[in-house]
């Protein structure tokens, strides 16, 4: 009785964490607030990666992506493998970064070796970046243009979500 309600228990909280990352429509969450806008500045334009090298956008005269993300997500995990498979990664004139919602250099470190991630990560374990900028759902991607204002924001839940990474 016991085992079977704790196997009950974990496969409830396993369905919770998942829809946590979100759902695969093509339709986002309309739950999912963005708290940053286009044309706005990116409000953080200094941080430090894993390997405590100081990420300066203020010094990269190139468009970015920031994406904020969590490694356990199917549907971040699904987005670092598009963008591996993608041009982006090879882009010189494009700068991204990754943001980890609740993650710790550790995990990212991880998440780095198993998805060979080759721009920064990093870690927000308590939510403090993330929160200036959403009120939930993972992958976020944040497109900003050479004097780091917000040109799109877009939820990657959906399938392709790299093809809508456009700065036109």
């Amino acid at each position: 009785m016991i085992k079977s309600l704790f196997t009950i228990g974990t496969a409830a909280a396993l369905c919770l964490s998942i829809s946590a990352c979100g759902t695969t429509e093509v339709t986002p969450n309309p739950d999912y607030e963005t708290y940053i806008s286009q044309g706005e500045v990116f409000k953080h334009l200094s941080l430090k990666d894993i390997h405590d090298q100081t990420v300066n956008l203020r010094d990269q005269p190139s468009r970015k992506l920031v994406i904020l993300f969590a490694t356990w997500c199917s549907d971040s995990q699904r987005l670092f493998q598009q963008l591996n498979a993608s041009k982006l990664v090879e882009d010189k004139t494009l700068t991204i970064l990754a943001i980890g919602r609740e993650e710790n250099t550790a995990s990212l470190t991880q998440f780095a070796q198993e998805y060979s991630v080759t721009f920064p990560l990093i870690s927000d374990e308590k939510r403090t970046i993330y929160s200036q900028y959403a009120n939930k759902g993972v992958p976020r991607l944040i497109l900003l243009d050479e004097n780091n204002r917000v040109i799109n924001t877009l939820i990657g839940e959906t399938d392709n979500i790299i093809e809508q990474v456009k700065w036109n």
